[in-house]
């Protein structure tokens, strides 16, 4: 493995936590898959589709997110959107987000 391989080894686990908490903070109104990548992206937090796709669907397996087919534009989409049970675990995930930032903060200084 080169240098740069093990770096976006590395990279990619380090943003791999971070997503779950983009996307579910992301999700207030309904999206389909691209526009939540595009909401990402226009954001500053390039997301792959391979990355985004499964970590909707483990997210509404896991019952954080809801989804649902709409036909528009003659093609189906699949809309998500964070449901009850997401809605009460995102502000201990922004909560225990901070908290790492902070003593992350202190570590890197």
């Amino acid at each position: 493995m080169t240098n740069t391989e093990s770096l976006e080894n590395v990279i990619l686990e380090l943003r791999r936590g971070v997503i779950v908490l983009a996307v579910l903070s992301q999700l207030g109104a309904e999206q389909y898959g691209y526009s939540l990548l595009k909401a990402l992206s226009d954001q500053g937090l390039e997301v792959d589709q391979g990355t985004l796709y499964p970590l909707l669907r483990r997210l509404e397996s896991q019952g954080l997110l809801q989804s649902v087919w709409k036909l528009e534009e003659a093609r189906p989409r699949r809309y998500y959107i964070i449901s009850a049970e997401g809605k009460k675990l995102l502000p201990k995930l922004k909560k225990e987000w901070t908290g790492i930032v902070s003593v992350m903060d202190k570590m890197l200084a």
